[in-house]
């Protein structure tokens, strides 16, 4: 099969597309004929060897952690999978191996596809999408009398939060450059703000979610446009925030949290029904072929992105 590959951390002229053997799966796994991958932050932060911790030392590597596709293998325990469905995977940051022609995941992180969700949508939720709905809904505790901020608000998670929190009722407004203030709106954006004229974090406006979906800004700079119990929520678990979360902030009435997405099937389903109902779009801004996969870190890395990038991959 072909994968995206590294044999090294480093810049993109790392990345390379490789023949390796088709997968195995284990007893509770499922292997999927990968249809489409979606690239995130992530994946060229793993390139470059931000997240070591996590992924190692051990070389090669195949890219990418959430997919879409088809079962074409079952391990032996699984249940309610079988060859022939078409699921969304999530195979997660230790894992990853998602963008390559077949990924195998755990069967809990296989979920039903929708039928009128095309796969490189679907691709996209396992992370960007749950991210969004994770941050405002369990972190955030978001409701309908919620003043939220989203910083990086047409970026791939950026333009799912605009949209969940305007299913949730808030007041939202979202950070971008002005060309894309139209994008904000249509979502469903109250206020617009462009980061290079404004400094939300000056504001005279009080949040009670402060959604920093590209982490470009910190827990001290957001605390003063925050309300006295308000949250802020970022992408990238830094040392200050992680100090916060877990030390010194019980004694602070505002919060800082990090994210750290968790696939499940309640919140998979919440996504799935808010798409087939025309709630949420899936906003994707350029679709690459599996081949072209160093193009596509590379655009995304450039941070202009207006929603999802996300690969294909052509069938046998």
């Amino acid at each position: 099969m072909k994968a995206v590959v590294i044999d090294r951390y480093g810049d993109n002229s790392v990345i390379g597309i490789r023949d390796l053997p088709s997968p195995v799966p284990g007893a509770e796994d499922v292997l999927i004929r990968v249809h489409a991958a979606s690239i995130n932050p992530v994946d060229w932060k793993i390139r470059q060897g931000m997240t070591r911790i996590l992924t190692g030392s051990k070389f090669p590597k195949v890219l990418g952690s959430e997919c879409s596709g088809e079962i074409i293998e079952t391990g032996a325990k699984v249940t309610g999978l079988r060859v022939g469905d078409r699921v969304i995977g999530f195979s997660g940051i230790r894992r990853l191996a998602a963008f390559a022609e077949h990924v195998v995941v755990s069967q809990k992180n296989a979920f039903p596809m929708s039928g009128n969700i095309s796969f490189e949508e679907a691709s996209t939720l396992p992370v960007a999408g749950l991210t969004a709905l994770q941050s405002l809904q369990k972190l955030g505790h978001i409701s309908p009398d919620s003043n939220v901020l989203i910083n990086g608000g047409s970026g791939g998670v950026g333009t799912f939060a605009i949209q969940i929190a305007k299913i949730f009722g808030a007041r939202i407004t979202a950070v971008a450059s002005r060309p894309n203030a139209p994008l904000l709106k249509e979502l469903g954006a109250d206020v617009t703000l462009d980061y290079r004229q404004e400094d939300f974090t000056k504001s005279s406006e009080r949040y009670d979610i402060v959604f920093d979906a590209v982490s470009t800004r910190s827990f001290s700079e957001c605390r003063r446009v925050m309300t006295p119990e308000g949250v802020y929520v970022n992408t990238l678990p830094t040392p200050s925030v992680l100090l916060y979360q877990y030390g010194i902030g019980f004694l602070m009435k505002k919060k800082a949290r990090s994210v750290m997405v968790s696939p499940n099937s309640v919140d998979m389903q919440w996504m799935r029904q808010q798409i087939e109902a025309g709630r949420i779009r899936v906003v994707i801004d350029r679709v690459y072929p599996l081949d072209q996969a160093a193009e596509a870190l590379a655009y995304s890395e450039a941070g202009h992105a207006r929603g999802k990038v996300v690969l294909t991959v052509p069938g046998p």
